[in-house]
């Protein structure tokens, strides 16, 4: 680690960053132009440089995601533009994305679905890790999704702005996969969330009704309205929500309705599969 980086790490740790180091380091190197793993090659930085990592550090010890301060977020072997406006992808969605893609892996049809799709996290990771797709996207706010159109650009992607209720009509049984990472905290829950989160996600993108349920129930039903027969759907969840969800899709006509772990080991998306008859 640099001086610099190294003397942030300090600062933010008494402030409560809960990962000083790496946070310093990346923004260090942000504002050096290098890659973190660079860092340890750097001798010094200029009077202007030390001031503009001053400037970064004292928003981050205010609650600005570091994500923010850069203006990018790492997702499997994705860079993303992020900013204020969209939600920030986490690393427990990786999860789910690596399950679609060995199920993808499987198929010979590659129709693929993101609803609620956000900074296009979920579709940027597919289209690059796999071929034969065809994408689409839909998101409902237009701030986040000038940051899903731009993360997108270089896939031939169809995107759309509007609600994932009546979306994609001419798709309806065609589709093999939908996937999503929906609006799911309990708006109960608002008080308890970091400040982080609360400030800076925006709230369309976090919050879900009273119990954190009204866009599953929603996405329920699109998802069998969109799948062809024997077609995939997997929908991340609020982690006090596996028994409902695995409900809401078992009561929408799927079967093989499973839940899954996280990196952390709770139960945190469902998968399941429109029947054939």
């Amino acid at each position: 680690m640099s001086e610099a980086a190294y003397e942030l790490a300090v600062r933010l740790a008494k402030t409560g960053s809960p990962s000083p180091g790496p946070e310093a380091r990346t923004i260090v190197a942000h504002v050096l132009g290098v890659e973190v793993s660079r860092l340890i090659t750097v001798d010094g930085v200029t009077p202007e440089q030390q001031r503009l990592i001053n400037e970064l550090g004292e928003r981050r010890a205010a609650g600005v995601p570091v994500q923010h301060l850069t203006g990018t977020a790492y997702f499997r072997h994705e860079i993303l533009s992020v900013g204020p406006g969209v939600f920030i992808p986490r690393p427990e969605t990786e999860v789910m994305v690596g399950w679609a893609l060995d199920r993808l892996a499987e198929r010979d049809s590659r129709v693929v679905v993101e609803l609620c799709a956000g900074s296009g996290a979920i579709s940027a990771a597919i289209g690059s890790e796999i071929g034969g797709v065809r994408l689409h996207a839909v998101e409902l706010d237009p701030a986040a999704y000038r940051y899903l159109a731009s993360n997108l650009e270089d896939y031939d992607a169809d995107l759309r702005l509007g609600d994932m209720a009546d979306a994609f009509g001419d798709l309806d049984g065609t589709v093999d996969l939908v996937i999503a990472n929906p609006p799911y905290v309990p708006e109960t829950m608002r008080p308890f969330l970091p400040s982080d989160v609360v400030d800076h996600d925006p709230s369309i993108a976090l919050f879900s009704g009273p119990d954190g349920l009204d866009a599953l129930r929603v996405l329920v039903g699109v998802a069998h309205r969109l799948l062809v027969p024997g077609g995939l759907v997997a929908s991340e969840h609020d982690e006090s929500h596996p028994d409902a969800v695995v409900e809401l899709f078992t009561a929408a006509g799927f079967s093989d309705v499973t839940p899954h772990a996280d990196l952390t080991g709770r139960a945190r998306f469902v998968t399941a599969v429109k029947p054939l008859g």
